[in-house]
């Protein structure tokens, strides 16, 4: 099989008429030259002038890293994506913690703290039947809803008719355990 070369090898470096118009560059080709590309990798800035057919065979066999080893290809895609500018890792001692910083905030109540309240914070004034509903449950604010839903379930357990014989009393407190229960969990937890 004979090697016919490049498209480099085979092309005449015409560049333009009489009038000013440039004329396909590829061999034994007249077609007016509407199409350029670049000449080489070091001389981007000169341009070989193709007819439409002539300038997708020669853009097809161009190679921008034709010459350079594995290496120096890598170091220029590399330099290639920092647009050859210098840059540096971001690791360092300047680096803070990704994620919301809470210290950083200016919270002139301390309302903001990673436990709940902040130390200046104090607990907000609670209705007189929020205050009687902690005090049926034997709680003190602030409760959790977890804390809150163990101490009715323990609550119930100790004080429902049921298990205390169909007692009237037991019954009149079951139905004040369930209206404290449901007092703090409509006017806090919502």
């Amino acid at each position: 099989m004979k090697h016919i070369g490049t498209p480099d090898d085979l092309i005449e470096y015409r560049s333009t008429t009489d009038a000013g118009q440039h004329i396909c560059g590829w061999p034994d080709c007249r077609e007016p030259g509407e199409h350029r590309a670049p000449v080489s990798r070091d001389r981007l800035n000169e341009y070989h002038w193709f007819c439409l057919d002539h300038v997708r065979i020669y853009n097809r066999s161009w190679n921008y890293y034709v010459g350079m080893s594995d290496a120096e290809v890598e170091s220029c895609v590399r330099s290639d994506t920092t647009w050859n500018r210098p840059s540096w890792p971001f690791a360092g001692g300047n680096v803070k913690q990704p994620g919301f910083d809470f210290h950083n905030v200016d919270d002139p109540l301390g309302l903001i703290n990673r436990g709940g309240m902040g130390a200046g914070a104090h607990p907000p004034e609670l209705s007189a039947p929020e205050r009687q509903a902690f005090n049926v449950l034997g709680l003190e604010f602030p409760v959790t809803r977890d804390e809150l839903k163990a101490r009715y379930k323990e609550l119930v357990k100790l004080h429902h008719p049921d298990a205390n014989g169909g007692d009237k009393d037991a019954e009149e407190r079951i139905k004040g355990i369930n209206q404290a229960y449901e007092v703090l969990m409509s006017r806090i937890f919502t």
